[in-house]
């Protein structure tokens, strides 16, 4: 898998981030759907093999095990120069309250670390917009951070492009560390991201990494069948409920294209999220080797003008979700 720079930094990603919020104890946090670390480890294995080495991961998935067992793996089968670790803070833990205030950032990133078992982080996210904190105490917090040596570039995820827009801005006016990335929701079947968001991001050198590029598994199944994860997954639930006809409709459309390419419907969708010129890196997640061997695959899809007009033609403007 060949590797990508990453936005404006030194980071050299490869061209699949692995979502690492299924790996994490089912009993801890709110995602009973979550594999253990016995299940989690091999394909955390599997993905390095396959030439992944960027890893995605957030303080809140399941209570922190998720981090912890993350930090274990990567340090029994890759050298820490060789991985590209990325974490977030923003939602409750049991020592921190919701939002990104500067006792919560500082008081995180230790509680990371401590967790990875490693000194620094490469990428530190903020998960949310806090319409709570004052944005200065914020990036300044952060700055501070990597200043310390604890994270060595910030980055943020699902806000409004007016936001992110102040946040660059405001670092730039007192000189503090400028985010690098931005991790959002955008998918066939969710593409307001596309009207101001991804245009920005392109004129600002912004890395974009794009969560749930297969909507939550919707694109890669027969629309309406439901897995274990889905039946369970409550948040997921409220994403994509606003526009189900022509989410159909869609997802139709990518299941004809993989048919006549002879590739899975994951591969396709993956596809032609690597052949739009903001993306970056996708986020994928997987809970079996199958479906990982499956989804690295998708780096090997090309997708003519034609094809990409396809299953492109028939969206229709969707509410935003995915914020809160």
């Amino acid at each position: 898998m060949n590797t990508l720079k990453f936005g404006h930094s030194d980071l050299q990603v490869s061209q699949l981030c692995l979502g690492c919020m299924t790996y994490g104890e089912p009993e801890r946090g709110n995602h009973p759907w979550t594999l253990p670390e016995v299940s989690s480890r091999p394909l955390i294995r599997q993905a390095l093999d396959a030439g992944i080495n960027f890893f995605d991961t957030a303080n809140s998935y399941s209570d922190g095990s998720s981090e912890e067992i993350v930090g274990r793996a990567l340090r029994d089968y890759a050298r820490r120069e060789e991985v590209v670790v990325a974490t977030k803070v923003f939602f409750p833990m049991s020592n921190l309250s919701r939002g990104l205030s500067r006792k919560n950032i500082l008081q995180s990133i230790d509680d990371s670390l401590n967790r990875l078992g490693m000194e620094y982080v490469d990428l530190l996210q903020i998960h949310r917009w806090d319409y709570e904190t004052p944005l200065e105490e914020t990036l300044e917090a952060l700055h501070d951070v990597v200043k310390a040596g604890k994270a060595r570039y910030i980055g943020a995820s699902s806000m409004f492009a007016w936001q992110f827009s102040k946040a660059l801005y405001t670092a730039d006016l007192h000189g503090w560390t400028r985010f690098i990335s931005m991790q959002d929701q955008y998918n066939l079947i969710q593409r307001e991201e596309e009207r101001e968001m991804h245009p920005l991001c392109q004129a600002e050198g912004i890395a974009v990494m794009p969560w749930s590029p297969l909507a939550r598994g919707r694109l890669t199944r027969a629309w309406g069948e439901n897995t274990a994860r889905s039946a369970s997954d409550e948040y997921g639930k409220t994403l994509y409920n606003s526009a189900e006809e022509n989410d159909a409709l869609i997802a139709q459309r990518v299941a004809e294209l993989a048919e006549q390419k002879g590739v899975s419907r994951a591969q396709i969708a993956l596809a032609w999220m690597l052949h739009k010129p903001a993306v970056t890196t996708p986020i994928i997640g997987a809970s079996r080797a199958e479906q990982l061997a499956d989804l690295v695959k998708a780096v090997e899809v090309s997708l003519s003008e034609e094809e990409m007009a396809s299953l492109e033609s028939i969206y229709q403007p969707h509410a935003v979700t995915g914020f809160d």
